[in-house]
């Protein structure tokens, strides 16, 4: 079966928000009160829990060391997970676009370096958590993205064909995994690096949802 996989943060959703405000509580925990802003630190809220505290005790505790960052990393879990949806929503059109190609005989899944249960909760809470045929999280199979396996998984998870497949993302990290699969890539232009992923050279950029379909035709067939 004809495959398309999506990459979760930054790609389906726009979770910045509420992955910032889950490191600012690390932050206000310590004494420090907001660090981060959820609009300049975006781009590296898509890159996860660590990269967000390791630049938040950079402006704050010159000299810091792994130890702290490892230390605040499951109180920022504990405090996404309950706070998850509070400012996250779709990207305009995701959801109808994942159901056009439902229609349309394609499989469709996740593959995600979010952990599983959280990417879990967070599309079951947005709605649409139905819709997706597998969810590969960080570490379901034992590795991350770029490594092409957890996208292999996805895929067959999905009931897809590898060679018949191709992965929406919005990073470099969602490039080098589609290259490592031997699939093209989609990269959005309305993620975190918006117009910059052109210099990635993906195979199609991707500026609005509802162009998927016929760039899905164009892919896979």
């Amino acid at each position: 079966m004809r495959t398309v996989i999506f990459d979760l943060d930054g790609t389906l959703a726009d979770t910045s928000a509420d992955l910032i405000a889950a490191a600012n509580a690390c932050f206000r925990g310590l004494g420090y009160g907001d660090v981060l802003d959820p609009v300049a630190d975006a781009h590296t809220a898509f890159r996860g829990g660590r990269a967000m505290l390791t630049l938040g005790f950079s402006r704050v505790k010159p000299g810091f060391g792994e130890a702290e960052v490892m230390e605040q990393y499951p109180i920022l879990l504990d405090v996404y997970a309950e706070h998850i949806d509070t400012h996250t929503r779709l990207y305009e059109g995701a959801a109808e676009a994942v159901e056009a190609l439902r229609r349309d005989g394609y499989a469709v899944g996740v593959c995600t370096n979010k952990p599983e249960d959280l990417a879990d909760r967070l599309l079951t809470r947005l709605g649409v958590r139905d819709l997706f045929g597998s969810m590969i999280g960080a570490k379901t199979v034992g590795v991350s993205k770029p490594d092409p396996k957890p996208y292999v998984a996805a895929v067959e998870e999905a009931g897809g064909v590898l060679a018949q497949s191709f992965l929406v993302g919005d990073t470099e990290t969602d490039r080098a995994t589609a290259k490592a699969a031997g699939v093209p890539s989609v990269l959005v232009t309305f993620g975190p690096d918006g117009d910059g992923v052109k210099r990635l050279e993906p195979e199609a950029l991707l500026t609005h949802y509802n162009e998927l379909s016929r760039l899905t035709k164009e892919l896979i067939g």
